[in-house]
């Protein structure tokens, strides 16, 4: 991992390119999540799915570079910053502020970006492969950056973090376990929706933010965007608020989307899926 971390962000995402045309061959499974999640957010265009099959690779060939090398070289590859503002509004007004990344660009890269102006703890689940943990650990535990598993004690350290008037940061759209979601709209489908998200984001002096790094082409590096999630619609509750937050800012970068997440299964011990859906 060291080794690969010290190769240039180009070669990086041309073998990650090729990582995710592997995968997405090689799997059928996999092959199948992504067309068919695609076609259910009305993005069948041949050029989203190749786009999105090359970035899935891009992720995971980036990683181990982001997580090695020291920030200052890593945030380098950050050439842009839209919204910005948004991180000093909430400072000026004393809030705590609750970033919201979905499974979309380089996420690693915006909490290490966020890391250098405000402390963050991220939610993050330990992996099945034990061993990765001491990598994760080294990766993202760094200068103002902590770690909070996803469990009772992980969230009191969220919470703990927020009254500090410091950040969290976490992926909401990760299919949650059993009794930590509802059932809730996303691009037109029932998915089983984390709770903790939107309770967090429904905080008083809690700022809101959708962040999202954008990968450039041929391994130029990154635009890191940050959003102000819109005011709910009538009638509408806090949790499909914010899946509607992430799919607007996923329509505007749809191939950057991790779209073979298996993003609609039903945990185990979950309460049956809406009727709507039961055909599905």
């Amino acid at each position: 991992m060291r080794s690969v971390a010290r190769l240039p962000l180009r070669l990086l995402h041309a073998a990650g390119a090729a990582l995710g045309w592997l995968v997405y061959v090689a799997s059928p499974t996999y092959r199948g999540h992504m067309r068919e999640n695609l076609v259910q957010a009305d993005l069948a265009d041949p050029r989203v799915r190749r786009e999105a099959i090359a970035s899935a690779g891009r992720m995971f060939a980036e990683m181990p570079a982001i997580w090695l090398r020291p920030r200052d070289q890593t945030l380098r590859w950050v050439k842009r910053v839209e919204g910005e503002h948004l991180i000093e509004e909430a400072r000026t007004r004393g809030f705590g502020i609750v970033f919201m990344t979905p499974h979309q660009g380089c996420f690693e890269i915006v909490a290490q970006y966020i890391a250098e102006r405000v402390p963050i703890t991220v939610l993050y689940r330990r992996p099945k492969l034990g061993f990765l943990q001491p990598l994760i650990e080294e990766g993202r535990a760094k200068h103002n950056v902590r770690l909070a598993a996803a469990d009772r004690a992980g969230v009191k350290e969220l919470l703990a973090a927020l009254r500090r008037r410091e950040s969290v940061g976490m992926l909401p759209d990760q299919a949650p376990g059993e009794g930590e979601g509802e059932w809730t709209d996303f691009f037109g489908r029932p998915a089983y929706t984390m709770t903790l998200a939107s309770k967090l984001a429904a905080r008083e002096h809690t700022a809101t933010i959708l962040a999202f790094g954008e990968r450039l082409p041929k391994g130029e590096g990154y635009v890191v965007h940050f959003r102000p999630l819109a005011p709910a619609l009538s009638g509408e509750n806090e949790i499909r608020r914010l899946n509607r937050g992430l799919e607007s800012l996923i329509r505007e970068f749809p191939g950057q989307y991790l779209w073979g997440y298996n993003r609609y299964k039903a945990p185990r011990g979950a309460k049956p899926r809406p009727a709507q859906d039961a055909t599905r």
